[in-house]
């Protein structure tokens, strides 16, 4: 297989750029390839096609993590339900409107509400919080991140004003989902939330760790595949990092390359999509978020939550920003996307369905 890699062609990333798909067998090649040359082709364009729809913008989203608890027991997390040394807390409604207000403040215009799956936090409370958001800012996009539920809570949490809502597929091979999970939890039930969340009128978003224990080449391509039958308006990609407090401890943490190398191919086979460039890839490498930038990605996720509760919502060792406030994190987030040739812009970025293939 390496000479079969070493031979990777850069004609395969204009096959990809201009139909926008690859066989399983060259999308084997590509990802499986160590030719810095051949991601720099790769990463230029990917980067032509997105400054092509989005131009040199950068959205910026304010994450708010309004509780660590959780009532899974995914082997990878660190606020797993078994987790006994993890520092709970729970944000009230009024102290996660205060952060959205301080975000506003600051040129936020989207907000994403991350937690555990916490069944403290009923419909009705969910209801509450986001009417209270949309109310004070009718012009802000708000995006729920918080797991499986019932596609009456979905359907509710649309009608009170919820726009968007992230929950990552993490792996697209069944088996491996049922390695990286608790018994009680089921690919099958996954997919069918987000089909559910996309009937009901959602913008959705999916995504997977790369390098997680067990992921092979073909897990990816599997991902690939369904990112392409899903059609997200985000896809949520980032390398694996272990918690100390988990049963994946001891393993390696995934690639920085390889998951740049998926950003480009995701950004060219969807050119619209929203894609991050993650606090994860700004963990293992400090220049990982700009190179993110670089490889295509074209949003990123500052840290709005209360400086008291950062320490304590680490899905993995090392978390970068747990230190700083909002003013200070977006500060630096703008001197770094403008190192890279791009700028923050005061906007709700809303998916754009206006590409035409060359």
């Amino acid at each position: 297989m390496q000479d079969m890699v070493r031979r990777a062609d850069p004609a395969l990333i204009d096959k990809l750029a201009a139909e926008r798909d690859l066989t399983d067998a060259e999308f084997l090649l590509l990802l499986q390839q160590e030719d810095p040359g051949l991601d720099a082709i790769l990463f230029s364009k990917a980067r032509e096609v997105r400054e092509r729809i989005y131009g040199k913008d950068v959205y910026i989203r304010g994450l708010v993590e309004f509780t660590n608890y959780c009532k899974n027991n995914c082997h990878y997390c660190g606020i797993r339900r078994d987790n006994h040394n993890a520092e709970r807390y729970r944000l009230s409604g009024e102290e996660i409107l205060s952060c959205c207000e301080q975000g506003y403040a600051l040129g936020f215009r989207t907000f994403v509400l991350q937690g555990g799956e916490d069944p403290y936090y009923s419909d009705e409370d969910m209801v509450s919080i986001i009417r209270s958001i949309k109310s004070s800012h009718p012009d802000a996009a708000l995006t729920l991140s918080i797991g499986e539920r019932t596609k009456e809570s979905y359907q509710a949490f649309f009608e009170a004003g919820a726009d968007r809502y992230l929950l990552r597929h993490e792996t697209a091979d069944p088996e491996h989902y049922g390695f990286l999970h608790p018994k009680e939890m089921s690919f099958e039930r996954r997919i069918q939330c987000l089909s559910e969340l996309r009937s009901i009128g959602y913008q959705v978003g999916c995504g997977m760790m790369i390098g997680s224990p067990g992921q092979t080449t073909e897990h990816l391509i599997r991902d690939i595949r369904l990112i392409q039958k899903l059609g997200p308006e985000m896809v949520g990609i980032g390398p694996f990092i272990p918690h100390h407090d988990t049963p994946y401890a001891d393993e390696a943490p995934g690639s920085v390359q390889l998951t740049l190398r998926l950003l480009s191919i995701i950004r060219l086979i969807l050119p619209e999509v929203l894609l991050p460039a993650t606090t994860a890839l700004g963990t293992l490498d400090v220049k990982g978020r700009e190179k993110g930038l670089l490889a295509g990605a074209n949003v990123l996720m500052p840290n709005l939550s209360p400086g008291s509760v950062r320490k304590k919502y680490l899905l993995y060792d090392n978390k970068i920003c747990t230190g700083e406030e909002a003013a200070e994190c977006i500060r630096c987030l703008g001197l770094r996307v403008e190192t890279a040739g791009y700028r923050i812009v005061e906007s709700r970025g809303d998916h754009i369905s206006r590409y035409q293939p060359n």
